[in-house]
């Protein structure tokens, strides 16, 4: 049926939209049901645990009715195979209908009114084609407005009927495109029902699998990475509900946008961090040189930490004595230094060998009280161990350490950093790590961001870090080789989805090779997943910003938009009163519907947004540390713009946003990523000439 068709003249149209409130009603009735259950758990811990699962169970059923519970339906042959068996609804013709939407609801006999988007019923419904139909006939999809049903597309994948040999799929569907470019205000939305085969096949990877994603603008892999994630907890809850699934971007505001996608899939428990609150264990007061940060990222510095941490292990000189009862039990030196060489070549971490170090020196002393006829038990080696003369001797000779005290040492002591940077850091490099000015105590210690990833690593050789079950690791392409060594920490058991874009990457240490960054996250065997197809960004935007990739990205492949509208692209030059065209560029957008993001280098901000508020633009201003879900017009420096999108982006003088980054390279990938925010239309307002690649 055309997707235009009008709702009150078709009874199919009809039937759908009642079968839609039968699923409100059924989602109703299984909402009141959870609130009517009363958590006794036999005893008042695990009541209140009942009662906070209950309670998340009754969020989760909460009814939105400004979206429909479906957006699609699979009609399947009584002899299809299309994925796990459950009770359909059944056609006259004997057929099984499946209606796919977020979440299951079923009706008050357990039977299924719309199957979760997850279940394996549902693959069928994102890859099933004509060539592979999968076991259906026939996919359709609902256009929905306001929460109704107003729309369907049909497409018949084993016999077209007459007349429909050209009907949509899943890449010319009005219905999908018409999601896509539906505008937006406030944070991100899921993509549940427009979601492509290709990126199918990541959401649905095993949890056992580490997958990276490299993917151009526009071609969905944040989308896709949450997806994936909860896709993951649907699939693998118990293991996944134990361990957690993680969620890391690269600052609060990207977080904010993205922070709805997943409670309104259903999982409202995955945490959300950046990379400097992943790792933030001291108070950043300071900003290193380029040239510094680059080298705290390098990872011959892990192994700069690694010898300073355990050349703290001393070399026995002395035998260990211990007094017990009238004699005096001696454990020689040489023996004691063959238990330490033991310890630390038991491949554990620095506390837990440490540990081990007084039972070991027990248990010798328990060797030569059996030795003279004594008969102790574990007990005695226990007591021993715990005894002062033990306990002060390995204090003497492993010492407790804390990982701040081993990198103000490192710092503050050129002779110590010397020694165990010997063969690894050249004396220049070691220069940039020494501080000039010693400070008074370790307190009053100035730290930077990248000494709290170092002390992060310090921290792990001291002590093990646990890890969650999956981590999903978006704009990964700018963390250098010790931030992902921290990342990879944290799923060490686990896997991980790695999202990015070298071409996109904007730090003096992104990547340029996932190959690379890999191997730093510890995942060295993973699959690589490459999305080009631009579903977000429309032909006109990325085809001008796609200019800039030869200068910075060598080799790279442009992304291709596949949408049918190629959006807007409008330059403005502006010699003269900049500010009064940027505002005028940002009322015409608000004539359209959606979201507008006016991206600037960051110290233009200020006055743009004096400009805006003095012409009456209501406007939120985007940071680091803070998102904004409440404006329609959103002030956004260029180092923030990362991630986010736009239904209309105004970028403000290209030459300034590329001039403020500390290369060339870098001043044009960050100018990439500002160009690639827009999702239907782009204006450029400048004074100066643009970049010579966007003048062409």
């Amino acid at each position: 049926m055309p997707a235009d068709t009008a709702p009150d003249t078709d009874p199919e149209l009809a039937r759908e939209q009642a079968h839609l409130a039968l699923a409100r009603r059924e989602l109703a009735r299984m909402r009141e049901h959870t609130l009517a259950l009363e958590s006794h758990g036999g005893d008042p811990v695990s009541s209140e645990f009942l009662a906070a699962t209950l309670a998340r169970r009754a969020r989760s059923l909460q009814d939105d009715p400004s979206t429909a519970l479906f957006f699609g339906r699979l009609d399947i042959r009584p002899d299809g195979h299309a994925g796990t068996r459950m009770r359909a609804d059944p056609a006259p013709d004997g057929e099984e209908r499946w209606y796919i939407g977020r979440r299951h609801v079923s009706d008050a006999h357990g039977d299924p009114v719309v199957v979760d988007w997850r279940a394996g019923i549902s693959t069928a419904f994102y890859r099933a084609s004509r060539t592979e139909p999968m076991g259906v006939r026939r996919r359709r999809r609902f256009g929905i407005d306001h929460g109704r049903v107003t729309a369907y597309e049909d497409e018949h994948l084993t016999e077209p009927e007459a007349g429909q040999a050209n009907e949509p799929d899943s890449a010319s569907s009005r219905i999908v495109a018409a999601e896509i470019e539906r505008p937006r205000v406030g944070p991100m939305r899921d993509i549940v029902a427009t979601i492509q085969p290709e990126q199918d096949e990541i959401v649905r990877a095993d949890v056992a699998t580490t997958i990276c994603v490299q993917g151009a603008p526009g071609t969905g892999k944040t989308a896709v990475g949450l997806h994936r994630a909860a896709w993951l907890l649907y699939s693998f809850r118990e293991k996944l509900a134990r361990t957690g699934v993680l969620v890391i971007g690269p600052n609060r505001a990207f977080l904010e946008h993205i922070g709805a996608v997943l409670p309104a899939l259903g999982e409202v428990s995955v945490d959300h961090t950046t990379i400097e609150e992943l790792v933030g264990s001291v108070r950043v007061r300071a900003t290193d040189p380029v040239d510094t940060a680059v080298l705290k990222g390098d990872p011959r510095m892990a192994e700069v930490l690694r010898r300073a941490v355990w050349a703290h292990v001393g070399d026995p000189h002395e035998a260990l004595v211990v007094p017990r009862g009238a004699r005096k039990w001696r454990v020689p030196a040489y023996e004691v230094r063959e238990i330490v060489r033991e310890l630390v070549g038991r491949g554990v971490r620095y506390d837990a060998a440490r540990a081990m170090l007084p039972q070991r020196l027990a248990h010798a002393v328990l060797l030569q009280l059996e030795a003279s006829g004594d008969s102790p038990d574990d007990r005695v080696q226990d007591a021993v161990a715990r005894s002062g003369p033990v306990k002060r001797y390995v204090a003497g000779l492993w010492p407790a350490l804390e990982p701040a005290a081993v990198l103000f040492e490192l710092f503050t002591q050129p002779a110590t950093l010397a020694r165990h940077a010997d063969g690894i850091l050249d004396a220049g490099e070691q220069a940039l790590l020494v501080w000039p000015t010693v400070p008074r105590t370790r307190g009053s210690a100035r730290w930077s961001v990248q000494d709290t990833v170092l002390l992060d690593e310090l921290a792990d050789l001291l002590r093990r870090r646990s890890s969650v079950g999956h981590v999903v690791l978006d704009e990964a392409q700018d963390l250098s080789p010790m931030q992902l060594r921290a990342v990879g920490r944290r799923c060490s058991t686990g896997s991980a989805t790695v999202l990015g874009d070298i071409a996109q990457g904007t730090t003096p240490w992104a990547t340029a090779s996932w190959t690379d960054s890999l191997a730093h996250l510890g995942k060295p065997a993973s699959h690589l997943e490459v999305l080009d197809r631009g579903f977000r960004v429309p032909a006109a935007v990325i085809d001008f910003a796609a200019r800039l990739l030869p200068s910075m990205a060598p080799g790279l492949g442009a992304p291709v938009s596949v949408r049918e509208n190629p959006g807007r692209l409008l330059l403005r030059h502006a010699p003269r009163a900049l500010a009064r065209h940027v505002v005028e560029a940002v009322t015409d957008a608000l004539e359209q519907p959606g979201s507008v993001g006016v991206i600037a280098a960051d110290a233009q901000v200020g006055r743009l947004s004096r400009a805006l508020t003095e012409a009456g633009v209501d406007h939120g201003i985007l940071g680091a540390q803070h998102g904004d879900v409440e404006h329609r017009v959103d002030l956004v420096p260029a180092t923030v713009a990362k991630g986010l999108e736009f239904d209309h982006v105004v970028v403000v003088e290209p030459a300034a946003i590329a001039a403020a980054e500390p290369d060339r390279r870098t001043g044009l990938r960050r100018l990439y990523v500002v160009l690639t925010r827009a999702v239907s239309a782009l204006t450029v307002v400048h004074a100066e000439d643009l970049p010579e690649q966007l003048a062409a």
